[in-house]
């Protein structure tokens, strides 16, 4: 299993747990969000999209406020942030084609 894909079921698994999780924690995971999310931007040639840039900043604020967060929100950005990294990581590894690069 990849770091990548580690990081995603990490993140997937704290969603499903969220009631059990710290704020600290929850701050964290979403700060390693953000920067998973800026490298393999960087990797797929994509450091340069708006959209993009609008989850990171998107991550940093649910991070700076976790503690006003509800379980719901906190959920809902957990499972967010792992379909993108899911979505980017595919692009990086596979060209998007669904095939492994030569």
């Amino acid at each position: 299993m990849s770091k990548t894909t580690g990081f995603i079921a990490e993140l997937v698994r704290a969603a499903n747990e969220v009631e059990k999780l710290e704020p600290y924690e929850v701050s964290r995971l979403f700060d390693r969000s953000i920067d998973t999310i800026r490298g393999l931007r960087a990797q797929a040639g994509l450091a340069g999209d708006r959209r993009a840039t609008d989850v990171v900043i998107d991550l940093g604020i649910a991070s700076a406020r976790v503690r006003d967060l509800s379980l719901e929100e906190i959920r809902d950005t957990l499972i967010d942030a792992a379909s993108i990294i899911r979505a980017l990581r595919m692009l990086v590894v596979e060209g998007g084609s669904g095939y492994p690069r030569p």
